[in-house]
């Protein structure tokens, strides 16, 4: 099924794309120019697709075959539109279209995990005649779907972030409630578009366009919803949270990921080529983006000499040629808020080694030394193509600097001590600790989740359908 006009983008309800007067612009990131339209959802298009995804999982049963082949269905449509499908996400997110490409790959292969995990779905045998009384007992567990999801996308990865949300969703056995980021919100209803031409019976997933603010309020008060799964700000976060109650809540938040290179590093030069570009990717726009980067000091100005030619060799333009490296941040604002920081930290007594400056909504590829833990470029989510370079030389210094952190998403370090390595491994204070890598690498079909206020629970095909299923206890008296 397609929208009902080109570039004019409607919201989804029991398998109808609805129209409205009452519509939002989304721009080509680069250009600026409209992109496309889409229409705001109101109160009353929100509660009906609230009730539709109510409905269809109380009166709707798909078996886990069926699930898995929708799922699988979707990844062939994908695969024949995956050009089509980066295009989109060029134009609304300011991806460069090669990261793009990539991105659409990734979303694939999450669908594909997903849909294995429709078939696995299953509960466990349980002990229970290991107590006294019980032995004319027996005792297993099933998983259940929750009910109603509402799934909350950010605009920094609309594909595959949305897609690590409704593909588990749907293996799991619920209903979804969609509401993409107003920035990109194209990706998504492309997503939606495919799966019903999989075969997805309407009313499993409704998708709700419009402005945080406003839909969220009427998303979040409705107690049909049984979970929501949200990426994006630790500040809406928390008004999730609070506002949820009692319901199910998974959060993936932000980071400002410190990777660690010790003197010891096997090899310093892919180091340091995956701590600048990995810092620089999708203009840095990444909860898992390389931030803060901590170099012994025996190897610290050869670091930073390679690092300054890494940033400066990077293309910086328009995404949709192929040479280009790094595209635009989601909008002027941002990149004007970026460059404020870097100022701030400089009036502060940071160092400018590159970069530094912006055009538009185009930031050069920063690398800033002498900053301090206190400085926003460091204690903050960057979220922005700059990186902070600091030396080190005590290693219990430099542990509990990494640590003094709100944020503890993903971290990094290079070395090749075992006893180092291992030693990172317990005690940073992170959701998952990368040795020889960057903080910025993410196995899709992997657990991926943060303490602190990076957030709460697991995102990852397989444990995402954890999360959104319950485990119900079945006793017999045999």
């Amino acid at each position: 099924m397609t929208t009902q006009t080109e570039n004019i983008y409607g919201n989804l309800i029991n398998g109808e794309w609805l129209q409205s007067e009452d519509t939002f612009i989304v721009e080509n990131k680069y250009t600026h120019e409209v992109y496309a339209k889409v229409a705001k959802s109101s109160q009353k298009v929100i509660e009906n697709a609230i009730t539709n995804a109510y409905e269809t999982f109380k009166e709707v049963k798909l078996s886990a075959t069926d699930r898995y082949d929708i799922l699988m269905r979707a990844t062939q449509i994908f695969e024949e539109r995956k050009e089509e499908i980066a295009r989109v996400i060029c134009s609304e997110a300011g991806k460069t279209i090669t990261d793009a490409r990539a991105e659409v790959e990734r979303g694939i292969q999450t669908f594909i995990a997903s849909a294995e995990e429709a078939k696995r779905l299953s509960g466990q045998g349980l002990p229970i005649q290991g107590q006294p009384g019980n032995e004319a007992k027996m005792a297993f567990s099933i998983r259940v779907p929750v009910g109603v999801i509402c799934a909350i996308t950010p605009f920094n990865f609309p594909f595959n972030l949305t897609a690590h949300k409704i593909g588990p969703a749907i293996a799991a056995g619920n209903t979804v409630v969609l509401k993409p980021a107003e920035k990109t919100p194209v990706s998504a209803i492309k997503m939606a578009e495919v799966l019903l031409e999989a075969g997805l019976p309407k009313g499993f997933l409704n998708v709700v366009n419009g402005f945080g603010h406003e839909t969220g309020p009427v998303l979040l008060k409705d107690e049909r919803i049984a979970m929501y799964t949200f990426t994006g700000s630790p500040s809406v976060g928390r008004v999730i949270k609070r506002e949820s109650g009692i319901r199910k809540v998974t959060l993936e938040l932000g980071n400002n990921s410190p990777n660690i290179i010790h003197h010891d590093v096997a090899d310093l030069q892919r180091a340091v080529d995956l701590c600048v570009s990995r810092g620089y990717s999708n203009s840095g726009q990444a909860c898992i983006s390389v931030q803060r980067v901590y170099v012994h000091r025996a190897i610290y100005e050869e670091v930073l000499e390679q690092a300054k030619v890494i940033a400066e060799s990077f293309i910086v333009g328009n995404p949709e040629e192929e040479t280009t490296n790094i595209g635009p941040m989601i909008s002027i604002e941002e990149a004007e808020r970026a460059e404020k920081w870097v100022q701030e930290a400089v009036n502060a007594g940071a160092i400018i080694v590159t970069g530094g400056t912006r055009e538009d909504a185009l930031f050069k590829p920063t690398i800033l030394t002498n900053v301090k833990e206190d400085m926003k470029v460091m204690c903050e989510e960057v979220f922005a193509p700059i990186i902070s370079i600091v030396t080190y030389e005590d290693l219990d210094e430099l542990f509990a600097s990494v640590n003094a952190s709100k944020f503890g998403l993903q971290a990094g370090i290079f070395t090749s001590n075992l006893h180092l390595a291992m030693r990172a491994a317990q005690e940073l204070e992170f959701g998952g600790v990368n040795i020889n890598d960057v903080s910025t690498f993410r196995a899709d079909i992997l657990p991926y989740g943060g303490v602190k206020d990076s957030g709460v629970g697991k995102e990852g095909p397989r444990y995402a359908v954890e999360e959104m299923t319950e485990e119900k206890v079945i006793t017999m008296h045999l």
